[in-house]
């Protein structure tokens, strides 16, 4: 079977994953677009928000209290599968339905933010050790319609910085970053 949001993250997973796989070990300690995150430790975020947001598809409670480092032999192998996880994960139709225990927002809501941080994360990762990165182009629509809704408060939250204006002439992605308080046009030594 197959969902909505198990289609979105489909096509943006492969991305994600393929950056990952990409980085070097001795690229961990570099500065990313993520305010106080280095490659290192966004990493870590991103492998448990798929963990996570494995057991969020479930109505499974979860915990973000801890912050082991994933980065241990095969690391990357991990990613992979616990992204396939997540795929799999939201693929069952009852991971669409009702409000999230865990987060009481609607389970589509929740879907759309593993999507979005898997975008959003990968373009990090990308930009910061020198990778191109292009989005799954179907989950923009999605992404962009989720960001209307919550990035004000996200914003009053801290999750976000306040918005980058971006040209509406830049591409769909670039948009989406600046709504998350990105520069899209963020370099490593910039």
């Amino acid at each position: 079977m197959a969902t909505q949001t198990s289609d979105l993250l489909a096509a943006a997973a492969p991305r994600t994953v393929a950056v990952v796989r990409q980085i070097t070990d001795d690229q961990l300690d570099l500065s990313t677009p993520c305010r106080d995150y280095q490659v290192r430790d966004l990493l870590n975020h991103l492998y448990e928000v798929v963990v996570n947001f494995q057991a969020l598809a479930g109505r499974s409670p979860v915990t973000w209290a801890d912050k082991p480092d994933h980065l241990t032999d095969g690391w990357r192998d991990r990613f992979e599968t616990e992204t396939r996880r997540l795929v799999e994960a939201w693929s069952d139709p009852a991971s669409e339905q009702g409000v999230s225990p865990g987060m009481g927002m609607p389970q589509r809501v929740v879907g759309a933010m593993v999507l979005l941080d898997l975008t959003v994360h990968g373009w990090d990762l990308a930009v910061a050790t020198g990778q191109a990165y292009e989005p799954a182009p179907e989950a923009l629509p999605a992404l962009h319609e989720l960001l209307a809704q919550l990035a004000p408060t996200a914003r009053q939250m801290g999750v976000f910085a306040e918005a980058v204006p971006v040209d509406d002439t830049l591409p769909e992605l670039s948009r989406l970053l600046g709504m998350t308080g990105r520069d899209p046009a963020w370099s490593p030594v910039g």
